[in-house]
């Protein structure tokens, strides 16, 4: 049982230093750009 919770854990600070890390780099706007054409597209507007 307490593997599982060392295990859980672990991938949740993986996760968040990923997160960390992509919003460092720069890749947060990118994502969002490229998520607002697709929204747009999808209205028909863009």
């Amino acid at each position: 049982m307490m593997n599982v919770k060392y295990v859980r854990s672990f991938i949740l600070v993986l996760g968040v230093a990923f997160i960390i890390a992509g919003v460092m780099n720069g890749s947060m706007s990118a994502v969002f750009n490229k998520a607002i054409r697709i929204c747009l597209e999808c209205i028909g507007i863009g």
